[in-house]
């Protein structure tokens, strides 16, 4: 099943930047071969729901790696069934609506 996700994962007891943890998740991201879109509090990223999950694991352990001892992600999911649709396809959407 294809899913879209919103991620934010937050490196907790690390000091006040997390941009190194942000890079290094965006490199598993990239690794991984999936499509995403880093944004100012997270980063949207399509593909098949293992795929997507699998990288969320693998940010985790290697966040936790880099030396935080916690971290607190929120994720936001949405699935479809009824048609494919991308990332790219739902920001279109909106932006023809605003012509």
């Amino acid at each position: 099943m294809k899913v879209i996700i919103d991620l934010c994962v937050v490196p907790i007891g690390v000091g006040l930047s997390v941009s190194k943890y942000v890079a290094a998740c965006h490199k598993i991201i990239n690794e991984a071969g999936l499509t995403s879109e880093l944004h100012a509090y997270g980063t949207n990223i399509e593909g098949e729901w293992d795929k997507v999950f699998d990288v969320v694991k693998k940010c985790h352990k290697k966040i936790h790696g880099m030396g935080a001892p916690r971290i607190t992600t929120t994720i936001k999911v949405g699935t479809r069934v009824d048609r494919e649709q991308t990332m790219a396809d739902k920001v279109n959407s909106v932006k023809d609506k605003l012509l």
